[in-house]
């Protein structure tokens, strides 16, 4: 089962976000990471938070030795990082099969 990855970035705002996304793209293209399955941006402009869920930990820490340097040197602190074992997944698509 997978990992869900919750950062808290201190006073995270939709300019800051979008520029980070940005530059994400620019210097790493815009393809999903391997392992990723989903990442959520939520929250109020100044209070964003970001929730991920990846196949495996091994998957995330790959993309963050990559990911982590590009966000600081946009002036982006992911703030705390809790990472937690999956315990079970619903979706509309499981719900289907």
């Amino acid at each position: 089962m997978g990992i869900v990855v919750r950062y808290n970035p201190p006073g995270l705002t939709a300019a800051q976000y979008d520029a980070g996304v940005q530059r994400i793209n620019e210097e790493l293209g815009d393809a999903i990471p391997d392992g990723l399955e989903y990442h959520v941006c939520f929250g109020t402009d100044g209070n964003l938070l970001v929730s991920e869920i990846w196949d495996s930990r091994e998957q995330f820490e790959a993309f963050g030795e990559r990911v982590l340097p590009i966000l600081a040197a946009a002036g982006i602190d992911p703030g705390r990082i809790d990472i937690y074992e999956v315990h079970a997944v619903q979706n509309r698509e499981a719900a289907r099969a």
